[in-house]
């Protein structure tokens, strides 16, 4: 015996030549080559040299560097953007590029990346600040900004007032520049930005700076070294430095804590992800595709808009106590809950926020609520006060108001998200938007609004007509779908693939499934099915057959609709595929279900029809031909199979008897089993032939007994009609008589 590890002489040389005249077909690899253009500004480490890449990185203020590999399509595709990109900016900032897929380079043996390419940044010495958007240059050229200047400069009132103003969250340091060249805890507040654009690269919590005392009094902020966050709903914080350590994790964790959010940005990945799965198990959710700039100083006009409704919309309006202080509470942060099978409460969460005012300290516990446990864990407990939605008395108070608070009275609470249109089309056709700028579908503004509800399991698109501004028609959409009874029609998702016509089988999608099947003139076998079960693919022919069966009944239609490409209504939907469904005539709200514990064969099929068909109930003759003529086909099939086996039978048993005396006793036992099998093959069929010769006969004799029925029937409905006739004959008669008696008497 051998071991794999050890190979003879002998065999080895037999092993060489045998192979010394074949090709080898194992090469080394091949030398990488330059990823960027030599005319781009990108220091290009195609060898992956990671130690140049910490020598380049010290030596600019600014750095990014693009992790990639050759072969991968993303990183053939970011090159062109982040190339464009990196013509622009490459005075103030460094573009390095490093091959990290080269096996004999250090970047490969010391980072084990998920996916290709990778940016990275780094300000002086913080980072590394990971880009997690598209790999668009505009996109790409907006992170850099932010991360070059991740404080805004606000110089006078003005300018503070205008970054106040903006809905997404600020957050203000005021810092005196006075002799020092920087003052004290002015970089921890540097580096708290980045340790934000690090959280979040799109920069969604703004940071701005003021070192002028006259500024910082309309916040106000008195003392220096103060950080403020300004929030619309609640009251604004100040950073407790007396319980916090004042860095940049504490700064940046206690933003992100209590910083009030109303529109959130979208961006899922062109590959497989859970991020918009994730948002949309939140809740109800608004999302709206906008055409985005990334490099606009201001926002649009439709973002403006869309912002402004958002505000408004969680602005809710509570009636303070006069007992209470007012700074106690306004900091009261009250949050919808929803109420199962409720339409007239409406349940709030007051959390009472224990901080620490520049107006006040007083502490006044809230009056009037009851204990409420947000989940099921003993970590937190918040106290809740469920109210009676008020009227509204006042209609035109009403409409002047809008939206404003509307998150307050009602239990369907949305949220906001907002997608680049440009980036995210294939998603908004797939929720129900247009191909095209001349569908209703669409906005004129190349917009499109929807409702998504993934519990229930519905969206609602938002259709406007282009004489409609889009502040008010998302101001009526949205108070439409918080309605009690929601006044919006659900969005059914068509298929938009074109098929060829078929004549035996009606293709069904969501615009033609119910006239189709609510045709009160045909029978409608329906046939639900779906492109990935491989079940439905198996009966095709089932249904293929069964068509050719019925077609020459045009009161009958056999059709199919592919449920994962067509929206259907609830009435119609089934919970499992492949399911079949029979909707007869004039009974269509009597729809029977095929049982599903029944296999689905030709028979079995043509059975339901003929049971619950109306079409097919008083046929006389259509039913036994019909059944006799399936039978008869498949008595055939056993027939010609009964033949085959017995020849088969015959030969093997000629060939036994041949190789009998010339076979070992393993052949012979082997033959024998073989005989055995087709002996066993041969009885099977036979039983199977004679079963279905006896179901023929029966069927054969329920169809005589049929006919004769309907010739007793026919005999009975020819006497009656005769009786009748006479009758009218012999009144008439009479009729004639009397009048005739009656003229003579006259």
């Amino acid at each position: 015996m051998f071991t794999d590890d050890f190979v003879p002489c002998d065999q080895m040389n037999t092993v060489i030549s045998l192979c010394s005249c074949a090709k080898n077909v194992v090469t080394a690899a091949r030398p990488p080559v330059r990823f960027f253009s030599p005319e781009a500004p990108v220091v290009d480490l195609y060898f992956g040299q990671l130690d140049q890449v910490e020598r380049l990185r010290s030596m600019a203020e600014v750095s990014l560097i693009f992790f990639y590999a050759p072969w991968c399509a993303h990183s053939l595709a970011a090159r062109q953007e982040v190339q464009q990109v990196a013509m622009k900016l490459a005075k103030q900032v460094q573009f390095v590029a490093i091959n990290c897929w080269w096996i004999q380079g250090k970047c490969r043996r010391q980072n084990h990346f998920y996916q290709y390419p990778v940016i990275h940044l780094f300000y002086r010495r913080f980072g590394p600040i990971e880009y997690n958007g598209p790999f668009v240059a505009p996109y790409v050229e907006s992170f850099i900004l932010k991360v070059i200047t991740p404080l805004t400069y606000l110089p006078s009132r003005t300018h503070l007032e205008a970054f106040l103003s903006y809905h997404e969250p600020g957050v203000v340091g005021f810092f005196q520049f006075n002799a020092s060249p920087q003052p004290p805890g002015y970089i921890t507040y540097l580096s708290s930005a980045l340790q934000a654009l690090k959280r979040d690269f799109r920069g969604a919590v703004r940071f701005g700076v003021v070192t002028n005392r006259q500024v910082a009094d309309a916040i106000p902020l008195k003392e220096d070294k103060t950080i403020y966050l300004h929030r619309r709903l609640n009251s604004s914080l100040i950073f407790p430095q007396g319980e916090r350590n004042f860095t940049s994790e504490a700064i940046c964790s206690w933003v992100f804590e209590h910083h009030e959010t109303f529109l959130t940005w979208l961006h899922p990945p062109r590959t497989k992800s859970h991020l918009l799965e994730k948002e949309l198990s939140k809740g109800p959710a608004l999302l709206l595709f906008l055409p985005h700039n990334p490099l606009d100083s201001e926002p649009s006009a439709a973002l403006q808009q869309v912002a402004d409704i958002a505000v408004s919309y969680h602005t809710c309006s509570h009636k303070e106590d006069s007992s209470l202080d007012s700074s106690v509470t306004s900091s009261l942060c009250c949050h919808s809950v929803v109420l199962p099978n409720s339409n007239k409460n409406v349940c709030e969460i007051c959390r009472s926020l224990i901080l620490p005012s520049p107006l006040s300290t007083k502490t006044v516990p809230f009056v009037g609520c009851s204990d409420f446990l947000s989940s099921y864990s003993p970590f937190g407990q918040y106290s809740a006060c469920c109210r009676e939605k008020e009227p509204q008395h006042n209609h035109s108070q009403q409409e002047h108001d809008g939206i404003t608070g509307l998150r307050c009275l009602t239990n369907r609470t949305l949220r906001f998200y907002v997608l680049d249109a440009a980036l995210n089309w294939p998603l908004a056709m797939g929720l129900g938007a247009p191909g095209n700028s001349s569908t209703s579908g669409e906005c004129s503004d190349g917009s499109f609004v929807t409702i998504v509800n993934l519990k229930d399991e519905t969206h609602y698109v938002l259709h406007r007509s282009p004489a409609d501004t889009l502040k008010e028609s998302l101001e009526t959409f949205i108070r439409n779908f918080s309605a009690p009874y929601s006044l919006l029609q659900r969005h059914l998702r068509p298929d938009v693939h074109q098929r060829t016509p078929q004549r035996l089988i009606t293709e069904l999608t969501t615009s033609s499934f119910r006239p189709c099947v609510m045709d009160i003139e045909k029978d409608v076998l329906l046939f639900y099915y779906t492109h990935w079960c491989g079940f439905c693919s198996a009966l095709n022919h089932i249904i293929i057959l069964l068509a050719r069966l019925l077609q020459a009944n045009s009161s009958i239609t056999v059709a199919r609709v592919n449920v994962a490409r067509n929206d259907l209504p609830w009435e119609f939907m089934v919970d499992r595929v492949p399911s079949i469904l029979l909707f007869p005539r004039y009974r269509k709200h009597l729809s029977v279900k095929f049982p599903e514990a029944l296999p689905i064969t030709l028979p079995n099929l043509v059975h339901f029809i003929l049971q619950h068909s109306d079409s097919l109930r008083y046929a006389d003759k259509l039913a036994a031909v019909s059944h006799s003529a399936l039978l008869h086909t498949e008595v055939l099939s056993l027939q010609q199979e009964v033949k085959s086996l017995h020849r088969a039978h015959e030969r093997l048993s000629q060939q036994l008897a041949q190789l009998w005396r010339d076979s070992s006793v393993t052949e012979k036992s082997a033959l024998q089993e073989e005989m055995q099998f087709v002996e066993e093959q041969y009885q099977e069929k036979s039983r199977q032939l004679g079963e279905a010769v006896r179901k023929q006969q029966e069927l054969a004799d329920a169809s005589h007994n049929l006919l004769n029925d309907n010739t007793a029937l026919d005999e009975l409905l020819r006497t009656l009609t005769d009786r009748t006739g006479s009758r009218e004959q012999e009144h008439t008669g009479r009729g004639e008589g009397g009048e005739k008696r009656n003229h003579a008497t006259s």
